[in-house]
């Protein structure tokens, strides 16, 4: 459950922090108070997108807070995703700033947005203005139905998205083998792709051993000019090694007057070896640095040939793992007309057992379909809906012939709700329903239903109450007076009846100063609720049995509880 929602420079809301009780949570005010910003503030911490026009005008960042406690059923979704909760505690942050940029952290490990959403997801459900949205959607009617269904089809599921998965590979390596014709066509490339990689015979290194060439060979006029120039000064008449024979003579007769003597010898004796040896190397540098036309032409030739393999296959240092991997691909499609039988048969197979699972999934939802059919039905006579249809409507299950075009990971079904609110009225989809009160009570009934199979422990009610009053309102309170006996309910509302059944009331108040608009959060004590009752009512300042009134509404509302 929530515990603890803790909100910095999110639009008008400055900072605030509310404690979550573990019943029925109502937060009303004024319209225009900031109600919208504490949904806003709740649906950051669920994974919803972040725009930086959330952020407080004047302000460079804020963040916003939610302290959670959950059951061990949810540590093991945490553990995979590496989050370490031992206690069932954990606090989701999502600080964010003016550039646009958000951070979100998850018991203080870095978490990305679909993480965030994927974890929330098991924690807390959401009912608000764009969940009707979401129904328009029929893929969502069969997600909600597979949720009513429970493990037997979850585990049914998971069988098949593995098979749809294994199906997926064998359609890629039929994909690669391609028809006889376009084989052979593969074929004859890859022979003459392996063949001029292997002609070419090109070292990973050999593209820079041929620039090198080539820089010498283009200044090899200076080259040889140095050259000569450097062993003259040193092997000529009056060079240097002439000059150091000279100096070994002339240290020679010195040997006999101490040991410094014959170590100078021996350093300039040595140092004419060396300079010896280079003079050697120098005249070596200046013969194979006379190169004709002829060696340019090849080294320009065989450079060409070096950058054409790179351009063609790559960088020269992955030449052998590409070469190994064409190599391959002959081999394969070599033998392929054999291996084409076998995975086309493999293929066959795995779509016969596809359809036999999908089947099976297809029959566990309509029977739990009926199942559903009469709880939501039940939930909506209760919630204003005079004699209500509601019906599952499956589409035509497909033949075997058809199962490779139709399956997926959830099977074959294709699943509509159809709904008729009042009697007389034909079955229709739901995005056909106008009335916003009649969606509101038809999610409600939703909820009522999903919150005996949700994992979620907290569900949360963004103004369920539209377009409703009277006394479908005291039905709708007294809904959600239920699901807050099983799961954590925040609701935010605008009807008297739904905030009598309070067991924690916040009152959100927007203040405007000279400068600045902001909104706080109070927690009521009871003359404040009756307070607020009473204004919800319509009645304040008015009437003055208001406040008697309300009191009597609470007092209802307390005893109804007890009755759960």
């Amino acid at each position: 459950m929530l515990n603890r929602l803790t909100i910095k420079n999110l639009a008008i809301v400055s900072s605030a922090e509310i404690e979550l009780s573990e019943g029925f949570n109502v937060l009303s005010g004024e319209t225009g108070a900031g109600k919208s910003i504490i949904v806003d503030a709740l649906m950051l911490l669920l994974g919803g997108r972040y725009d930086k026009t959330m952020l407080s005008y004047g302000e460079t960042n804020g963040f916003v807070e939610g302290y959670f406690s959950f059951d061990d059923s949810i540590k093991e979704i945490l553990n995979d995703y590496g989050v370490d909760c031992p206690d069932g505690e954990m606090i989701v942050r999502r600080k964010f700033s003016l550039d646009g940029k958000n951070e979100i952290r998850i018991n203080g490990i870095a978490a990305t947005t679909s993480m965030l959403k994927s974890i929330m997801s098991n924690l807390v459900d959401i009912c608000g203005q764009n969940e009707y949205q979401i129904l328009a959607r029929k893929k969502e009617h069969r997600i909600i139905l597979d949720g009513y269904c429970g493990a037997e089809l979850s585990e049914l599921l998971a069988l098949i998205a593995a098979k749809v998965k294994y199906l997926s590979e064998i359609k890629k390596n039929i994909e690669k083998i391609g028809n006889a014709s376009d084989r052979l066509i593969r074929l004859d490339m890859l022979k003459y792709q392996i063949e001029e990689i292997e002609k070419a015979n090109v070292s990973m290194d050999e593209e820079i051993e041929l620039l090198e060439k080539r820089s010498k060979a283009m200044h090899s006029e200076k080259i040889r000019a140095s050259l000569e120039s450097s062993s003259s000064a040193l092997d000529s008449e009056n060079g240097a090694i002439e000059k150091l024979h000279e100096a070994i003579k002339s240290l020679y007769s010195l040997h006999s007057f101490g040991s410094e003597f014959a170590e100078l010898y021996s350093r300039i004796e040595n140092a004419e070896i060396e300079i010896a040896d280079i003079s050697a190397t120098i005249s070596d540098l200046m013969r194979s640095s006379l190169l004709d036309e002829e060696d340019i032409d090849k080294i320009e030739k065989r450079l060409a040939v070096v950058r054409n393999i790179k351009n063609k296959y790559g960088a020269l240092d992955v030449l052998d793992k590409k070469l190994e991997k064409l190599k391959t691909e002959y081999d394969f499609l070599s033998n392929a007309d054999e291996q084409y039988q076998l995975l086309q048969s493999e293929k066959e197979k795995c779509l016969d057992e596809l359809f036999d699972l999908s089947k099976k999934a297809s029959s566990i939802r309509k029977k739990n379909a009926e199942k559903f059919e009469k709880d939501i039905l039940l939930e909506l006579s209760t919630l204003g809906f005079k004699k209500p249809s509601f019906s599952i409507a499956f589409a035509d299950f497909p033949l075997r012939e058809e199962i490779e075009n139709k399956i997926g990971s959830n099977g074959a079904d294709d699943v509509e709700f159809l709904l008729s609110p009042n009697p007389g009225q034909p079955l229709l989809p739901l995005i056909k329903i106008i009335s916003g009160g009649e969606m509101s009570r038809f999610m409600l009934a939703l909820k009522v239903v999903a919150s005996k199979y949700s994992s979620a422990e907290t569900m949360i009610f963004d103004e369920i109450d539209s377009g409703i009053s009277g006394n479908t309102g005291l039905e709708v309170a007294k809904k959600l007076a239920v699901i807050s006996r099983t799961n954590q309910v925040v609701c935010v509302t605008h009807l008297a009846q739904i905030a009598s059944m309070a067991d924690t009331h916040y009152y959100i108040e927007k203040s405007a100063g000279n400068d600045s608009t902001s909104t706080t959060v109070t927690k009521l004590d009871n003359i404040g609720i009756l307070n607020e009752i009473s204004r919800l009512s319509g009645s304040e300042g008015i009437s003055s049995v208001s406040l008697k009134n309300a009191e009597e509404l609470k007092n209802w509302a307390e005893d109804y509880k007890k009755t759960i």
